[in-house]
């Protein structure tokens, strides 16, 4: 792992340094490879800065709301009885990645804030029965755990397919149900192997005994969200209230029943709603959610600066035809047996230019759905594969690292050695799916 952390350390810039070199890489690549004019880009730049303004809000609650789940005191009580599980380093490492998968599996945002919590109170437990836990590892293994997100149930591409009147619902004729996409065999299939390939690369690479280990400094276990409740005024014993919280949560639980009876599909803002009203249920009163809303706002906020700037990069890509270029540099050489493994080279190549999963959904599904069309493809197989792509290359991919870093309080290069195991690892799954399903 050494020489991938010392290459990370020397090049690898902060996240939104890397967001600004990606910037004016793809407008060199954007004039150079399509013809495009100096201004043309610097205009598809600009107007694309806001052109994800929608969907960064989802994307934002999806990562609030579940750092706010993940903070409430039944859920702090669960991870605090996980971490007392693992009797030994290599359980630790494998525990932390399964319950980070399965977390990343019910929501992204979860599974990020999940992997690092877990992490810290697993070291610390360990620490305390005199385990020697490498922390970096442990950290690295929470992140492992993402590479499976957008298989499961907050997948932005699958709940985009499945959404009526979505920008593909045309392409495709009408809503694509997740039941032929995240909940069909194949893909739920791919999960657990994914998980089982993974977990046993990272217990190849764990360090033993007579490795080096760094440890978790003996300050750095996180006790949680202080909640003060100064109760003073009438208006103050109504925020510290159970009723409001209380009330309001079995509202919207009873507007996703009806949701669902009536028929409703599943989208990205009923993935809000439904963790909306887990927290408002769990919560004590509005005095612990507005504390937790704070203190998950500050991991927020970071991402929120720089997602224009990947939407600018978006719209480079979008409005030259650079994207079209990447895609179908894979597209024009692929068979009908090929076409989902190609689709998930060029959808990992474009993730590493634009990291959202939404937005590179947004501009490389129609291209890839009309290659499919025209190779007489079943139409979840790019829908899948643009989303494997997607998850794929996060695991050496800085974005999506920061929630799990800031809260571990660790660096890229501390973890990039380990997260490229993964990426090699889940790739092979990908690949191995994508063309079982093609044959």
């Amino acid at each position: 792992m050494r020489p991938v952390n010392q290459l990370v350390e020397k090049f690898i810039p902060s996240a939104l340094v890397f967001a600004i070199v990606l910037t004016f890489i793809v407008a060199i690549l954007a004039l150079t490879l399509t013809g495009s004019s100096a201004v043309l880009v610097v205009k598809s730049w600009g107007d694309g800065l806001a052109g994800l303004l929608a969907f960064i809000t989802q994307m934002a609650l999806v990562l609030m709301l579940g750092h706010i789940l993940a903070n409430t005191r039944p859920v702090r009580r669960l991870l605090a009885f996980l971490g007392s599980i693992p009797r030994t380093p290599i359980q630790a490492y494998l525990f932390v990645f399964a319950v980070a998968a399965v977390a990343s599996l019910i929501t992204w945002g979860l599974g990020l804030v999940v992997g690092a919590l877990l992490a810290k109170e697993v070291a610390a437990q360990g620490r305390e029965r005199g385990l020697r836990l490498h922390f970096p590892m442990l950290v690295a293994c929470g992140f492992a755990g993402f590479v499976v997100w957008h298989m499961g149930y907050s997948g932005s591409g699958p709940l985009t397919a499945a959404t009526p009147d979505s920008f593909i619902a045309k392409q495709l004729g009408g809503p694509l149900p997740i039941s032929q996409t995240t909940f069909s065999t194949w893909n739920m299939i791919a999960a657990v192997a994914t998980i089982v390939v993974v977990g046993l690369a990272l217990f190849l690479v764990a360090p033993r005994q007579a490795d080096k280990i760094v440890e978790l400094e003996r300050d750095a276990r996180d006790g949680g969200v202080r909640v003060e409740e100064d109760i003073v005024t009438p208006a103050d014993r109504v925020d510290a209230s159970r009723l409001p919280t209380l009330l309001l949560g079995i509202m919207l639980a009873a507007y996703l029943l009806i949701h669902f009876v009536q028929g409703g599909t599943i989208t990205l803002d009923i993935v809000n709603w439904t963790f909306l009203a887990l927290i408002l249920l769990l919560v004590r009163n509005p005095f612990e959610l507005v504390a937790l809303t704070k203190d998950a706002a500050s991991n927020v906020g970071e991402i929120l600066l720089q997602f224009p700037l990947y939407a600018g990069i978006l719209g480079i890509m979008e409005g030259t035809g650079l994207i079209g270029i990447f895609s179908d540099a894979f597209v024009s050489i692929s068979t009908p047996q090929t076409f989902g493994v190609l689709a998930l080279l060029s959808a990992g190549l474009v993730n590493f230019f634009v990291p959202s999963g939404g937005g590179q959904f947004a501009v490389q599904a129609p291209i890839m759905l009309t290659a499919a069309e025209q190779l007489g493809v079943d139409p979840s197989i790019p829908i899948m594969a643009v989303a494997y792509g997607d998850q794929w290359t996060n695991m050496i991919q800085p974005f999506w690292a920061l929630p799990l870093l800031a809260i571990a309080g660790l660096k890229m290069r501390d973890i990039l050695g380990y997260t490229t195991i993964v990426l090699i690892a889940s790739g092979l799954v990908f690949a191995a799916t994508l063309l079982i399903v093609s044959w």
